[in-house]
């Protein structure tokens, strides 16, 4: 756009403010609209003088220019009418207008459990993250309860000695992670106990199913997680978590769960757990990652997938499924979004153990401050469309979130 001026082209940043104005009031509203869209070409039209102006001595500057036009721009949906960081000027009205905000309701405390009595084991790939004899664990979820952390989930070592190829320890109704179900139910009944239901802490291969010639046998391995999700039910979880991503297995346990009078147990499915890299600290902690043969690829789902994603939770939605789960999380906050879109239900996510381990790593060597990135994260989580987390670092935000850091 050009400014007419001694039939010249004048740059509008070299014109007086006054003509400036005088042409901003007086040109079409068209005009006007069109100079507004285009004010980065850096040019005004001054179509209806005729006649030049006085010379353009002592030009002023971008700003003397940019005050002259404020007080004329009325124009609804323009600064300065519109100025969005006044919502951000203060604490308090950042407060007032967060549209998300992480609270102690959305943690899930996943706790690794092991053989023994009043004994802790540190996870060397997890910095802070430990195993619990059963009498720790207890003290632990009680920890958890003063917090105000809703649910716990737990996570058995199995002894060496009772890893199988048929994972028959799944369904001993006195295997290490029933008895620490009633034990915690029995010290701290007000909080929630979610159990994962899959068969790699048990079996010899490290595969969450029966490995049979080489492959996963789907069946097969569906008849012995029902088993395993009943001795649960029987011991007093809340919630179980079927992780193993066999085909039907959410419809096959829940039947079995009503037909046993286990109408009230949950069912949280791991409904996109995908093939992923960020498991390796959680295998070590679980002792799986010197016994897992082969990888995963046949039942965890393709990175590079998300329509496959909708269709899995779904199903386990039409099977019977309470709630659903994202895992890994960070990497996977798209299918978080549209999961809560397209299903319905509540969704939850996995920051799983690669996720807690990098993050400490770059705040050890300096590189962040691990308090924000975990808030920060964590929200993000929230904004993507969680209703919860389920996050190693539940402790420590709760107790964040309690001194109002």
């Amino acid at each position: 756009m050009a400014n007419r001026v001694g039939g010249k082209r004048t740059p509008w940043l070299e014109a007086p403010a006054s003509i400036v104005n005088q042409s901003i009031r007086t040109v079409p509203d068209a005009e006007t609209k069109r100079f507004r869209r285009s004010a980065d070409a850096c040019y005004i039209t001054l179509e209806h003088f005729e006649e030049a102006p006085e010379p353009l001595l002592n030009r002023p500057t971008l700003p003397s220019i940019v005050g002259g036009l404020l007080p004329d721009t009325t124009t609804p949906g323009h600064y300065p009418l519109v100025r969005p960081r006044r919502l951000r000027a203060a604490e308090w009205s950042r407060r007032l207008v967060r549209e998300h905000a992480l609270t102690v309701n959305d943690l899930i405390w996943p706790i690794f459990i092991i053989e023994g009595n009043d004994a802790t084991e540190p996870v060397s790939s997890m910095p802070g993250v430990e195993r619990y004899t059963i009498d720790r664990a207890v003290r632990t979820a009680e920890r958890a309860a003063r917090l105000g952390i809703p649910c716990v989930e737990l996570f058995p070592n199995t002894p060496p000695g009772l890893r199988t190829d048929d994972g028959r320890e799944a369904y001993n109704p006195d295997n290490l992670v029933c008895r620490a179900i009633r034990a915690v139910k029995a010290a701290v009944p007000e909080i929630g106990v979610m159990c994962d239901v899959a068969l790699d802490p048990y079996t010899s291969h490290g595969h969450d199913g029966l490995l049979r010639e080489g492959r996963i046998r789907n069946d097969e391995s569906v008849a012995v997680l029902v088993r395993q999700a009943l001795v649960q039910a029987e011991a007093g979880v809340d919630i179980v978590g079927p992780s193993d991503m066999m085909d039907g297995r959410v419809g096959a346990i829940r039947r079995a769960l009503e037909a046993a009078g286990y109408d009230d147990v949950q069912i949280m499915s791991y409904a996109a757990k995908y093939a992923s890299c960020f498991y390796g600290p959680f295998r070590e902690a679980v002792g799986t990652s010197g016994t897992l043969k082969g990888d995963k690829k046949t039942y965890q789902m393709d990175p590079g997938n998300t329509d496959e994603a909708i269709r899995e939770a779904q199903l386990d939605v039409d099977e019977g499924a309470d709630s659903i789960m994202v895992k890994p999380g960070l990497a996977y906050l798209d299918i978080v979004r549209r999961l809560k879109e397209t299903c319905r239900v509540p969704v939850f996510a996995y920051q799983v153990s690669g996720e807690y381990s990098m993050l400490h790593a770059a705040a050890e060597r300096g590189w962040l401050d691990l308090d924000r990135a975990i808030i920060e994260t964590l929200t993000a989580f929230k904004r993507a469309g969680c209703t919860g987390i389920l996050t190693y670092f539940a402790p420590m935000v709760a107790e964040m979130l309690r001194s109002g850091r």
